[in-house]
């Protein structure tokens, strides 16, 4: 989130162009996605807490590389290593709300995982796109800096606050390491789960990247005009993430993310075919796109983590970030090998970027019938339908 918005800075400060770029925000998805398949190894043998607090400590170690780094050279590789903690921990939150929250109530559970995003957006972003303007000398480096220093603070509070989580060694399968991976990677109900996180990847991570360079170059938008769009889509996305996932709860995860993945059709392709308009149609577009884009994710990924036993949970997590990152570097690299810049300045082939994105979210759509969190949510709404309360599912 942090290298999106600080794209025009960075390809000024720097002087790359947008496929440098791209592959500036795809190191640090690649790095987690082989993180996440390292992780698969190690990830239900500890205690989810220590886990959670080593990775969370050498994340924000790499996070101060990337604020002392003296080049493009040293950037790319800090970011890659802060991809290799981060990606893991991404997972591993998911994992632990999934050990703690029945299914019943995942949705608005995740809704309020994704709340604490927005707030990041909400506060991170404008405060980072602050300080990076105003800043003198640091520049762009006074970001990274504030990240390690806010996030020592949730590290102590995560020290005091986060419960020990054990449960799942108690029912950890014996046999190899590796065997217990391949087993839980071929599981049919998880090859659907990943096809269909590769396909949400790719139909926002192929746009994302690109917006705030967009909207400066061709839609005419100020550096400190940005900073206004991130906070009104987080402000929004704060109170919405947790709406959607109640709704998800009450009424369905299947059919709520059908309709919010087929509304955020409409302000992803406004996005990518915007001309210079006012100031106002590209804020209500922008929110628009910060609610709905982020927020099919939320019925989306308590379908997903339905689809394992709790056991091996955190292993199909891990796997499952791996392929997240993986699919969501390669959208970015493919935008920046579809998209170029004009003599002007100007972004081209934006618009391709956007059908891409639109066709992977209607793939999405599609799949989603087919994962095991949809049968389990049909299933429980039936059963409360019919008034009888829904038994416990052995995986949830």
């Amino acid at each position: 989130m942090i290298m999106m918005p600080l794209g025009p800075q960075l390809i000024r400060a720097m002087q790359i162009d947008t496929h440098q770029f791209g592959l500036l925000l795809s190191s640090y998805t690649f790095t987690a996605a082989a993180s996440g398949l390292l992780a698969a190894t190690y990830v239900d043998r500890f205690d989810r807490r220590k886990l959670m607090l080593t990775l969370y400590g050498l994340f924000m170690a790499a996070t101060l590389c990337c604020g002392l780094a003296q080049g493009y050279a040293t950037l790319l590789a800090a970011r890659a290593m802060a991809g290799a903690f981060g990606g893991v921990l991404g997972a591993l939150v998911q994992t632990m709300v999934a050990d703690v929250i029945p299914f019943e109530r995942r949705g608005q559970a995740m809704g309020t995982v994704m709340a604490a995003f927005s707030l990041s957006t909400v506060a991170g972003v404008p405060a980072g796109l602050f300080l990076a303007n105003h800043t003198g000398s640091l520049g762009w480096r006074a970001p990274f800096f504030f990240i390690v220093l806010l996030s020592a603070g949730f590290f102590a509070i995560g020290y005091r606050l986060l419960p020990s989580l054990t449960s799942h060694l108690e029912r950890r399968a014996g046999g190899g390491v590796l065997r217990q991976i391949i087993a839980v990677a071929r599981e049919p109900d998880h090859l659907i789960a990943y096809a269909f996180v590769a396909l949400l990847m790719l139909g926002g991570f192929t746009v994302i990247p690109f917006v705030a360079l967009y909207y400066t170059t061709n839609v005419g938008m100020s550096e400190q005009f940005i900073t206004v769009i991130y906070l009104c889509g987080g402000a929004a996305t704060f109170f919405t993430s947790r709406l959607i996932g109640r709704l998800a709860d009450r009424h369905g995860k299947l059919p709520v993310f059908r309709m919010v993945a087929l509304a955020s059709l409409l302000p992803l392709l406004v996005t990518t075919h915007l001309v210079p308009i006012p100031w106002w149609l590209v804020l209500i577009n922008s929110t628009m796109f910060f609610v709905l884009v982020p927020g099919r994710m939320i019925p989306g990924m308590a379908m997903v983590t339905a689809a394992a036993q709790p056991h091996v949970r955190g292993t199909f997590m891990s796997l499952t970030s791996s392929v997240q990152m993986m699919s969501s570097g390669l959208a970015s690299l493919l935008a920046g090998m579809i998209i170029s810049r004009a003599p002007s300045g100007q972004i081209l082939h934006y618009d391709l970027v956007g059908y891409l994105a639109a066709a992977s979210a209607l793939g999405a759509v599609w799949l989603a019938s087919r994962l095991r969190g949809a049968r389990l949510g049909n299933d429980l709404h039936k059963g409360a339908a019919a008034g009888a309360k829904p038994a416990a599912p052995q995986a949830d």
